[in-house]
């Protein structure tokens, strides 16, 4: 157990995890502060314990038949209740896919109300939208550390035209907030960014960090217009998302039909293993993004005080409460800047302004608190002293929960693993290359190697270190990875090379030359024969 002191009020607190200790201080120093200026009713609900105990989630976003729904099917091999696949806008609903033993759906009214699910402040969209949301329970290893959701493919054309008939945007914000990764999929046949998606990808912003692009079936184009594609997607996604950096782009075919183009091959295979390295990875860091999002969202609780006792303090006591009312919404901007100046506040840390007057237009600014610089005070001292130690916790627990927090395993997952089957990723190339084979693999350029040698070799049929060394440089590769190799080669470690050392020198150089990594020690299967 971790255990660390907090000494506000001259209160111990004694916390068993990372997660123990994030409930804890929101509820005892950041909540106060944001029921104290009705922070849930103009950003985003109370916090439950749900949302910190819950797992890791992936929010797929994307246009109609983009692969959303199939790209779930890949991860888990398998279907799962309620998936339908089409051509045409088949998913129309949220469907959150997560672990259970027993499989079945779980209607979006009755998941709401459960407490152990952290989807209970969904239920303030309506039953509009609830009778779009459906928990799919699956029996797969894939969810045991990881949970999907699935959205509605977003509309283009005339379709976009029709009502949802709910705050959509919304509840892709509220989703945003509460994941760890966001996987944005784009067809590679239709690029084009309709104004549905336009105001979707607008609702991520906040949450760059986790983004992350997909450009699917492309194996359905060749390699000269997948160059066209991707370079059009980044040009759009500039656009957009208006950040000086654009968010990785993966690309690939993600489904388990054969390749129409199978060119690009390696290039999918290499994409695909990127992106499931990073989605491996989401277990391990989920503690540290729950301190983080707890982080931003203690900024913009602290920006929002200020902001409503400001307002507060504009307004009159008595006459002509109605006109100053529109008078500070439509002068917000100025508050702002006056704000930011007075308290060293980054113009980063103020919410968007259009959507913070809408709130304001049905608030009563009577009701609103003046400044109650405690409670910012005890937000502060959360930030420098309960988050630091959190932090600074992270590091030990990963190390103690190694075995009960592993990778994401299971379904397509394996395959990032596999080191069995010849299939396996880099199987049988680069330095993996004539594993498992009699021969020696360099023996197939053997004979070109040994021309060289002759040339440059002493009496006693050996090659000195400074004849060897003009011949390595000739392959420009930098002295540190010459030197590596040669210390791989040297297998008799004596300053100079015999023939077959020689040979397995040129051979690694090749090797590092056509861009693969070369190993801390040597394989058994390039030893040389005699080394064996």
């Amino acid at each position: 157990m971790f255990s660390w002191l907090s000494r506000d009020n001259n209160k111990t607190e004694v916390y068993s995890n990372v997660v123990e200790g994030l409930k804890t201080i929101y509820k005892n120093k950041l909540l106060p502060l944001e029921q104290h200026y009705q922070f849930h009713d103009f950003h985003s609900p109370q916090l439950e314990d749900s949302d910190f105990d819950a797992k890791p989630m992936i929010l797929l976003v994307g246009q109609y038949s983009t692969g959303k729904t199939t790209f779930i099917k890949y991860l888990l091999e398998r279907d799962f209740p309620g998936i339908r696949i089409g051509p045409e806008p088949t998913t129309d609903r949220f469907i959150a896919v997560m672990y259970d033993d027993k499989e079945g759906i779980i209607p979006g009214n009755a998941l709401v109300v459960d407490p152990k699910r952290q989807f209970r402040p969904l239920s303030k969209f309506g039953n509009s939208f609830l009778n779009r949301l459906q928990c799919s329970l699956v029996n797969s290893p894939v969810l045991q550390n990881i949970s999907i959701i699935d959205t509605p493919g977003i509309l283009s054309g005339e379709k976009q035209r029709v009502d949802r008939g709910y705050d959509f945007t919304g509840v892709l914000e509220w989703f945003a907030e509460r994941v760890d990764r966001i996987i944005l999929l784009f067809d590679a046949h239709k690029l084009d960014i309709s104004d549905e998606f336009r105001r979707s990808i607008e609702a991520l912003r906040g949450h760059d960090d986790k983004i992350r692009i997909v450009l699917n079936k492309a194996d359905m184009i060749d390699h000269q217009q997948l160059m066209r594609v991707y370079g059009a997607l980044m040009w759009s996604l500039g656009k957009v998302l208006q950040t000086p950096e654009v968010a990785r782009v993966y690309i690939g075919s993600f489904w388990d039909q054969p390749l129409r183009y199978d060119v690009n091959r390696r290039l999918f295979e290499d994409e695909e293993q990127d992106l499931f390295k990073d989605l491996q990875s989401l277990p391990k860091n989920a503690a540290l993004r729950k301190l983080n999002d707890l982080i931003k969202r203690a900024r913009l609780a602290k920006v929002h005080a200020y902001i409503i006792s400001e307002l507060r303090k504009e307004m009159p006591s008595f006459i002509g409460k109605e006109s100053k009312k529109k008078e500070l919404i439509k002068s917000l901007g100025v508050i702002y800047e006056r704000l930011q100046k007075e308290h060293q506040i980054s113009p980063g840390d103020f919410p968007e302004i259009k959507k913070m007057q809408e709130t304001l237009a049905n608030q009563d600014f009577t009701k609103f608190h003046p400044l109650k610089p405690k409670l910012l005070e005890i937000v502060d001292r959360m930030l420098a002293d309960d988050i630091a130690n959190l932090m600074a916790k992270i590091p030990l627990e990963e190390d103690n929960n190694k075995e009960t927090m592993g990778n994401v395993k299971g379904g397509a997952f394996v395959s990032v693993e596999d080191t069995v089957s010849p299939f396996g990723y880099k199987k049988g190339e680069g330095i993996d290359a004539g594993s498992g084979e009699i021969d020696w693999i360099v023996n197939r350029e053997k004979p070109k190697y040994d021309q060289i040698f002759d040339q440059i070799a002493t009496a006693d049929g050996k090659v000195t270190g400074m004849a060897a060394k003009s011949e390595m440089q000739k392959s420009k590769l930098p002295n540190t990875v010459l030197s590596k190799i040669w210390k791989l080669a040297d297998v008799d470690k004596d300053g100079m090379l015999d023939n077959e050392e020689f040979a397995l020198a040129m051979h690694l150089i090749n090797i590092k030359i056509d861009g693969n990594d070369l190993p801390a020690e040597l394989p058994t299967h390039l030893l040389p024969p005699s080394k064996r």
